[in-house]
């Protein structure tokens, strides 16, 4: 992967707790769309009780059994996947044609980021050519999925860090039937969605160009 530009301006990491997706998702739309050319770029951290996402080539078969957890129509790329608490949610809220990034190298940089995080938890995992995310040997332990309108992006990553699985028992995730799940406790990383997001944020700081961080609270 090529050296991202070094940047001397603060990436923000705006910490929204637990939050419902609709009003996140709402938020995401209106902050792209508002933005001009000198807004600083942000990384949202939240968890989301239970909620399935389908993306806009999403189709009803990868749905199975959703039960009384919520669908919501998204704008993102790919097919269905599941929000829940113990997961870290991270929504990037960057200016890609600014960072001079193409889409694919910006799926690799957030994808290496997590392979960082778990490397120094002495776990190895790696990506796979067809299918984005991170894996640990057959099993997904993270999921991307973006949007870019006008050069800008939103959407962004979710990694399982301690969290029913179940859920996911109920879609075929990100359109793979029989696709296996993991998390970081059941890899023996016990780390809080707090903890684990901040470690995190270093390693995609450094895959986007930053080294200066800012952080706020809330939805803007």
């Amino acid at each position: 992967m090529t050296a991202p530009i070094p940047r001397s301006q603060p990436l923000w990491f705006r910490r929204l707790g637990h939050c419902e997706y609709a009003p996140v998702f709402a938020a995401m739309q209106t902050f792209t769309a508002s933005r001009n050319a000198d807004a600083p770029d942000e990384l949202w951290q939240v968890e989301h009780p239970p909620v399935f996402t389908q993306g806009l080539a999403g189709k009803a078969e990868h749905l199975l059994s959703p039960g009384e957890i919520p669908v919501i129509q998204v704008d993102r790329g790919g097919q269905v996947t599941y929000h829940g608490p113990g997961q870290v949610v991270l929504y990037c809220l960057l200016d890609v044609r600014r960072l001079g990034f193409s889409v694919r190298m910006l799926v690799t940089a957030l994808e290496q980021a997590v392979i960082d995080l778990l490397a120094s938890h002495s776990i190895a995992a790696h990506t796979r050519p067809t299918a984005p995310g991170v894996y640990v040997e057959d099993a997904k332990v993270a999921s991307l999925g973006l949007r870019i309108r006008q050069g800008r992006c939103y959407h962004g990553l979710s990694l399982n860090v301690d969290m029913d699985l179940e859920p996911f028992s109920r879609i075929n995730p990100c359109g793979y039937p029989g696709l296996r799940v993991t998390q970081l406790r059941d890899l023996g990383v016990h780390l809080s969605p707090a903890t684990a997001a901040e470690e995190l944020l270093p390693h995609l700081g450094q895959h986007l160009g930053y080294s200066c961080f800012g952080w706020v609270e809330g939805l803007p």
